[in-house]
């Protein structure tokens, strides 16, 4: 029944009986007596189908949404067995919200591959909430997201803090100034910050609730590079983590504002669906803590 849902599932990706017999190296007609064998097995119809198209009908949905993570819990498995006699080796799939999977997690991937080079890491980058419920769904291995956690989290650990600091171009006056900076003089200035909904966003607007601050201008930006682009040219000043601005620190493109209240600290956290692991996660999991110690 595995290589039912297997087939299935390609051909709902595709949308196309051709083109997934061709991915699949099968003929057309063996990939129909699949989905005929399936849909006789579930005991309904699963795919609407026409010259043009192949949709999911509502059982398919729900066959669909189930059979990735029947397909997924069967991978894992094989990869738990495989993983008593062989070396460390295998996939793991890997999610991570944005700054830590842009800044931080390409560090890691290779350290791990420097000494398991078998090892084949995937990696999606979503928000918190979206990488939460690929974990959940068994849909990744593993995930690490940065700030809070809303609703209910198997296996949550948290494994580092993520120091957040007020940045502006190198040249900008108040990089300059000796001694702390006002909060009012913070209010005046231009504010280049994620938007809403990202994690990076979440932080700037609790600083400004804790703070007391309410900025009188506020760019939104889509990605934090554009956002840091933006902060060196002299568009005005953000809050962003240690991990994404050390080069632009480094070379002097970027300095920290200093304010009380800050660095605004914030959690790592590890995601995990289940305590059994392959020893290719164990890995990843352990040069990813020795990296942020």
């Amino acid at each position: 029944m595995e290589q039912h849902l297997r087939v299935f599932v390609k051909v709902v990706e595709l949308g196309n009986f051709s083109k997934a017999a061709e991915e699949l190296h099968m003929t057309q007609p063996a990939v129909s007596h699949y989905i005929k064998v399936l849909e006789e097995t579930i005991g309904t119809r699963l795919l609407e189908r026409s010259n043009k198209y192949v949709r999911l009908n509502k059982a398919g949905e729900i066959v669909y949404h189930h059979a990735k993570e029947i397909l997924s819990l069967y991978s894992r498995m094989q990869d738990l067995v495989d993983d008593i006699t062989n070396k460390i080796s295998g996939p793991i799939s890997i999610g991570a919200s944005y700054t830590f999977g842009e800044y931080v997690l390409p560090h890691i991937i290779a350290r791990l591959l420097q000494q398991y080079p078998e090892i084949t890491p995937t990696i999606q980058i979503h928000n918190t909430k979206e990488i939460a419920d690929l974990v959940q769904t068994y849909q990744l291995d593993i995930g690490i997201v940065e700030g809070n956690l809303h609703g209910k989290v198997h296996h949550a650990e948290v494994v580092s803090e993520d120091n957040m600091v007020i940045v502006a171009s190198g040249h900008h006056p108040l990089v300059k100034r000796s001694g702390t900076v006002s909060l009012q003089e913070l209010e005046h200035e231009t504010w280049v910050l994620r938007e809403k909904g990202s994690g990076t966003r979440e932080a700037a607007d609790t600083l400004f609730r804790d703070l007391q601050l309410t900025p009188e201008k506020i760019m939104e930006f889509g990605s934090t590079q554009i956002i840091k682009e933006s902060v060196e040219a002299g568009l005005g000043v953000s809050l962003l983590s240690i991990w994404a601005i050390k080069k632009e620190l480094r070379n002097g493109d970027m300095g920290i504002i200093p304010a009380n209240g800050l660095p605004y600290k914030r959690n790592f956290t590890i995601l995990r669906h289940s305590s059994f692991e392959t020893k290719a996660v164990q890995q990843f999991i352990q040069t990813l803590k020795l990296y942020l110690t």
